[in-house]
């Protein structure tokens, strides 16, 4: 336990300012990102060789769909970032206490009703059927489903603590502790298939139980020890503040839902309005200049929290340098998108081959799209983090309709192509590309308060 305590002292530093926090968690994060990803690439033949590749594709869609009942905390996770990071600015030890004592509450009892609402229904109905897959699996399919369940359930509320390191500014610690997890189910992968028959209810043993243990260790260890004075208790639960966290929370919710609306409907709405072969080539490109977005995401990532920390403080002046130190790296991606884009077809080739063409202008397109989209990342972020969402919420209600709107129009009836898509997508992002970056300019440039603080 000593060893692991020096351990977490080097990687998440106790007394870091805001600035060398903040580099720290982005150069952790980048080392947990790259062993996130060598751990899912080998992860992906070996739990194919462990079953085989029907059953790994029905635990792929069980779980996304089991994924989407994290909608179930209506925003209580967002709004809990934003008032404890205030707590801990403040160093308001009681209020953070409240806080976490009553989110934990709260989530506890939403996803203890949702897990028996949903075992209950696993039972009654026919899955392999509404999932179109061989009824030989219905068995296997139920038992796998309830595990998988219980253990979202679960882990969702013990993944409260990861929302308390990321109000700490300590974001790269939650992604160590889930890439732990990771690497735990690939060991009793690796284990099991030499002593067991590959099984889909093995198989879903070995990617929940892991990380449930891991994420039970974390939270009883920082708990006891970082985190003592906001440890969550019975004493401290107080259901008159939820509201706080709720109005605040709501928000962030139909943000979500508005967002995932907007930009998870693409492949529908090609495989409607085009084929399933344009599907394909949208997908190949979103993935490879997506490269851009989550690298940039990565350096992004710490800076939500940290600009609530500064907001409260009134630290303004950080706050303006942190922004255009930011916008030095969108300059940064446009290069590197820029060079994507130049080596796209050479690159595509070596990846895919000639199976599937991927149109210049398809790629160049896609790089517009992303590269707003980080550009819009660094003023909405600073809006979430100073918790002005007003303008935000009300544009996240007008964006769906204008992207659909924009889709019809030229797909439809104007003829453009799926291309018309992305350009409606970026259109859609007024909020991200004009009002966010006037909210910063009104509140940090201005210091202006009214509608831009609200």
């Amino acid at each position: 336990m000593s060893c692991f305590s020096s351990l977490y002292s080097k990687l998440f530093g106790q007394s870091l300012s805001r600035s060398a926090r903040l580099k720290q968690n982005v150069a952790v994060s980048l080392l947990v990102k790259v062993g996130s990803i060598l751990c899912s690439l080998v992860m992906l033949p070996v739990a194919i060789d462990f079953v085989n590749d029907v059953q790994y594709g029905i635990w792929l869609t069980i779980s996304s769909i089991v994924a989407w009942m994290s909608f179930f905390d209506i925003g209580f996770t967002n709004g809990l970032r934003n008032k404890l990071a205030e707590a801990f600015a403040f160093k308001d030890n009681g209020l953070a206490k409240i806080y976490v004592s009553t989110t934990y509450f709260i989530l506890s009892v939403i996803f203890f009703f949702l897990a028996l609402l949903l075992l209950l229904l696993v039972q009654i109905f026919d899955v392999s059927s509404l999932l179109n897959i061989s009824s030989g699996y219905e068995a296997e399919l139920k038992v796998s489903l309830s595990i998988l369940i219980v253990y979202f359930c679960v882990t969702f509320v013990l993944r409260i603590l990861s929302i308390v390191v990321i109000a700490d500014q300590r974001p790269a610690y939650s992604s160590f502790i889930d890439f732990l997890g990771q690497l735990l189910s690939l060991a009793a992968i690796l284990i099991f298939r030499n002593h067991v028959d590959g099984s889909l209810t093995v198989l879903s043993y070995c990617l929940c139980l892991p990380p449930l243990a891991v994420w039970v260790f974390f939270t009883f260890y920082c708990y006891a020890k970082r985190y003592r004075h906001c440890s969550p208790s019975v004493k401290s639960i107080r259901m008159e503040y939820s509201s706080r966290l709720l109005t605040l929370g709501v928000k962030f919710f139909v943000i979500q839902i508005a967002a995932l609306i907007q930009f998870q409907t693409a492949n529908i709405l090609i495989a409607r309005l085009y084929s399933m072969g344009e599907v394909t080539q949208y997908n190949i490109a979103y993935k490879y200049f997506n490269v851009l977005y989550m690298f940039f995401m990565i350096v992004l990532q710490p800076f939500w929290s940290a600009v609530t920390d500064a907001y409260a403080k009134g630290d303004f002046d950080w706050i303006k340098s942190m922004v255009k130190k930011y916008l030095r790296v969108v300059a940064m991606m446009l290069g590197g998108g820029l060079l994507m884009l130049v080596l796209s077809d050479f690159v595509y080739n070596i990846w895919i081959g000639e199976a599937v063409n991927i149109p210049f202008s398809l790629s160049a397109w896609m790089m517009v799209y992303f590269l707003t989209t980080i550009f819009g990342a660094v003023f909405v972020y600073f809006v979430n983090g100073i918790g002005a969402l007003r303008i935000q919420y009300y544009s996240s209600l007008v964006s769906p309709l204008l992207f659909f709107a924009l889709v019809m129009l030229m797909c439809k009836w104007g003829g453009m192509g799926m291309y018309a898509i992305l350009i409606a997508s970026v259109v859609a992002n007024f909020n991200g590309l004009f009002l966010a970056p006037m909210q910063y300019f009104k509140v940090i440039i201005k210091r202006e308060k009214g509608v831009w603080t609200m």
